[in-house]
């Protein structure tokens, strides 16, 4: 039975600025949806929304869970409902160990105990699939890590922590052609009947690796327009212009605001 992630009609501000605008979308389990769109357009603004970041008040809307909305929980308890998020910018964490923290990681959104044995094996195994060095178990989370190390760490906490969906904002950004393969290839392999997947991405490349079933273009602080792959041809060949001229859009090029630090408790929820 597969699993449904439910946007419906999300309106979000941060201050006096609105950048959500709403935001349908609806992905279920087996399914892997692209979000593409100029800066300034709310993408990493909605990926930190779903997560449960509080900085933003979202005022009108629901973000549905299997039916079950999950605007009102804090971060930790959207985490252990299968939530995921994969950070553009991992922050470093000193004095806590790699291994340490996926695996208490692991506890947390279980619920259950992981024996040493058995998280060795699979973290060795997952490590090994992202060809990742050997020492990284003993490393501190993300301290003295490369741009892509960072992003490759991002990938193996996403593959121990095996959540219903995964949320992957720009995941691509500083990683080199052979990084971007095996990242997008863990990722593919992992998509299945019980795992679903939604890119942020500037770039074609890396839906080269990640198919996506669908394509979102986003405008404004809403969905726009949705199609299949050759949405991404026409992007990658003629920008968004286009989108301006067909739709009668106006582009607001203003900056989007991004979040990069740890996520601290769930969104607040202003709709009366």
């Amino acid at each position: 039975m597969s699993n449904t992630l439910e946007i419906k009609n999300l309106h979000a501000n941060i201050g006096d600025k609105v950048i959500l605008k709403g935001v349908n979308l609806t992905i279920k389990t087996g399914e892997v949806h692209a979000i593409m769109g100029p800066n300034g357009t709310g993408k990493s603004t909605l990926s930190s929304i779903i997560m449960g970041q509080r900085k933003y008040d979202v005022t009108e809307g629901e973000i549905l869970l299997d039916g079950e909305n999950i605007l009102p929980l804090e971060v930790d308890e959207r985490a252990r409902k299968g939530i995921f998020l994969a950070y553009q910018y991992p922050a470093e964490v000193s004095g806590v160990t790699n291994s340490d923290f996926i695996r208490t990681a692991m506890k947390a959104t279980s619920g259950k105990d992981v024996s040493l044995f058995s998280f060795i094996r699979e973290y060795e195994k997952a490590c090994g699939e992202l060809k990742m060095p050997e020492n990284l178990a003993h490393r501190y989370l993300n301290e003295g890590f490369s741009g892509g190390e960072k992003k490759r760490n991002e990938i193996l906490q996403l593959k121990m922590l095996k959540p219903k969906f995964a949320i992957l904002d720009e995941i691509d950004s500083g990683l080199d052609v052979d990084a971007l393969k095996i990242v997008g290839q863990n990722v593919s392999d992992m998509v299945n009947e019980n795992f679903g997947c939604l890119l942020i991405t500037h770039y074609e490349r890396l839906l080269d690796y990640i198919k996506p079933d669908f394509v979102h273009i986003m405008i404004n602080g809403k969905i726009v327009l949705t199609g299949g792959k050759e949405l991404i041809a026409k992007i990658d060949q003629l920008g968004y212009d286009w989108v301006k001229e067909e739709l009668g859009i106006e582009i607001d090029q203003e900056e989007d605001e991004k979040t990069h630090v740890l996520l601290g408790s769930c969104a607040h929820n202003s709709q009366k």
